[in-house]
């Protein structure tokens, strides 16, 4: 079992986020790559991209992707991506203690992995005790 990960960002947070996590983890046991949408990308454009990096990385078990802020054009487009038969599930509000939950995970199924993903996110959250 094999879900492909698949940032949605805006300009350069996907790329410092998966370099972040080879930090942590020099072998990453999932297959991982970043679409990051420039601030004047034509959507249609973007979409076309990012269906093609995204069949790229569905091995047959689907794909998470993992975006930035929910309602913001990449993680539109990542959403749109199911309308264009590709299996994933979207988890957004993505952060470095999300996308190394998912990575500590990887054996799990699709499903599953977007309920790591999201515990993954809000456990990374600390208010200190001032």
């Amino acid at each position: 079992m094999s879900v492909g990960v698949l940032l949605m960002t805006h300009e350069a947070v996907g790329k410092a986020l998966i370099s972040a996590a080879h930090h942590v983890m020099p072998k990453l046991p999932l297959k991982v790559d970043a679409v990051e949408v420039p601030a004047h990308a034509d959507p249609d454009v973007m979409r076309t991209l990012t269906a093609h990096h995204a069949r790229e990385l569905d091995q047959g078990d689907g794909v998470l992707v993992l975006a930035d802020l929910y309602g913001a054009t990449p993680c539109n487009i990542g959403l749109s991506l199911a309308a264009l038969g590709v299996r994933l599930r979207c988890v957004s509000g993505l952060n470095l203690p999300m996308l190394l939950r998912v990575l500590n995970y990887a054996e799990k199924p699709l499903d599953e992995l977007a309920q790591v993903a999201a515990h993954g996110g809000r456990g990374g959250i600390f208010i200190d005790h001032a």
